[in-house]
């Protein structure tokens, strides 16, 4: 993927930008909207005192408030930053307070069940244009963002059919200009293409790592002292924030439920070639997704160095 990353604005995006919640993606947008000029005045709100106070230590908003119906008053963008299961209460508080022509829009890796959340709240004039950026660490807290979190990863809007037409190219705008190439999709055909994609890695990340907890005591801590690389990039997607992602099993549950049947389905057949000595069934299976990995890495979502970058010891 080239470069996406442009200089920064001339005139802001949007007069007031305001952010619910200031984890990585909310610190991200607010570092890099100021960066590139996205908006005249960037404020947020977090309910946690503490995150506040750290966010105002960083100088990542105007203003900083404990209340997000304040931060969303006279926005003319507001960008939901909170665990997917949260949407739906913020939208009811902030409902009364948005303006005709505002844009709301979120960070969720769920679509489906945000726009049922958030919807019903939002007055007549007042556009939803869900979104979701394909990118993020381990990390969590205001501390962990940093501008350049979005550059050359995928921004996907997931608009419903008779969404307003410039409401739509301003988000699009709004994550161009952050450096994401942008996708537009149904949030059903999203929901489940991330459920394998995302979902179903991370919940199998947390259970072999779990599984992994279980065994450290039988071999005397052998586990995590002989520690390979496979096992340690489990534990990185395993340490991802909890509550987030509890939220996104629990409201995208049809779509990763679907894809954890097949993913049985094609582990009980490897169980059955490695049963019975099957080696041209494993080696095909390798060799394709072996492929697979070079065709993300040609796409530009990761780097090509051995051992995913990491430094030798």
């Amino acid at each position: 993927m080239p470069e996406r990353l442009g200089p920064p604005r001339e005139e802001p995006l949007f007069a007031r930008l305001a952010l619910v919640g200031l984890g990585l993606i909310g610190s991200s947008i607010a570092l890099a909207a100021r960066r590139q000029n996205l908006a005249g005045t960037i404020v947020a709100a977090d309910a946690d005192a503490d995150v506040r106070a750290r966010a105002q230590a960083l100088g990542l908003a105007d203003a900083v408030y404990a209340d997000a119906t304040e931060a969303a008053r006279e926005a003319d963008c507001v960008v939901l930053c909170v665990p997917v299961g949260a949407c739906g209460a913020v939208a009811a508080a902030i409902g009364p307070v948005l303006e005709p022509g505002a844009i709301v829009s979120d960070v969720g890796s769920v679509k489906g069940a945000v726009i049922a959340a958030v919807v019903p709240h939002l007055p007549a004039g007042v556009h939803f244009v869900p979104a979701h950026p394909v990118a993020g660490t381990e990390q969590s807290g205001p501390e962990a963002g940093f501008a350049t979190l979005f550059v050359n990863r995928w921004a996907i809007l997931t608009p419903a059919e008779g969404t307003d037409p410039d409401a739509i190219e301003r988000t699009r705008t709004l994550w161009e200009g952050m450096g994401s190439a942008v996708e537009i999709m149904s949030a059903p055909h999203h929901d489940l293409v991330l459920a394998i994609t995302s979902h179903v890695p991370h919940l199998i990340a947390y259970n072999i790592v779990g599984t992994a907890a279980d065994l450290e005591q039988v071999t005397q801590s052998e586990v995590i002292k002989f520690s390979a690389g496979g096992f340690r990039d489990f534990t990185r997607i395993a340490a991802s924030d909890p509550t987030m992602w509890r939220d996104v099993f629990l409201n995208n549950k049809e779509a990763v439920l679907e894809m954890l049947g097949r993913f049985n389905e094609d582990l009980s057949a490897l169980a059955r070639a490695i049963r019975w000595d099957d080696g041209e069934t494993l080696h095909a299976l390798f060799s394709r997704t072996r492929a697979i990995r070079r065709g993300i890495v040609s796409e530009g979502q990761d780097a090509p160095a051995p051992d995913f970058g990491r430094p030798r010891e």
